[in-house]
């Protein structure tokens, strides 16, 4: 399995941007699809963003679609999540995780492996 690490949560006003990592250990970065899912207190963890392993697919939660870019970089085996136009409602604990297919990871399936998270806070 691979080992994934989040980073670059914070606190950040409404409006604003910020930029999450992931760095995957292991050679095998390029066999997975990645994924980011969010969790908000008190709700279930919901998908938020997935991308290929070629990198050439990208799926988005409705909620983030124009704001949110999800990214990957084979050479530091990581995958980023641009986040633009924060909201209140972004406010989460923000996950990372490695699976075969990225449609199917975008409607809930097939991870493989999951970061500890990293909260994002926005505030109003």
């Amino acid at each position: 399995q691979v080992q994934l690490v989040e980073s670059g949560g914070e606190l950040v006003q409404a409006g604003g941007s910020l930029r999450l990592s992931c760095a995957a250990s292991g050679r095998t970065f390029s066999s997975y699809a990645m994924g980011w899912f969010r969790q908000a207190p008190g709700k279930e963890r919901e998908f938020v963003a997935a991308i290929s392993k070629g990198g050439s697919l990208t799926y988005y939660a409705d909620s983030v679609k124009g704001r949110f870019t999800i990214s990957r970089d084979y050479a530091k085996n990581t995958v980023y999540l641009q986040m633009n136009s924060l909201k209140p409602d972004d406010t989460a604990v923000y996950y990372c995780a490695a699976g075969r297919v990225a449609q199917t990871m975008s409607v809930g399936g097939g991870m493989d492996s999951w970061g500890k998270g990293t909260l994002v806070t926005v505030s109003s």
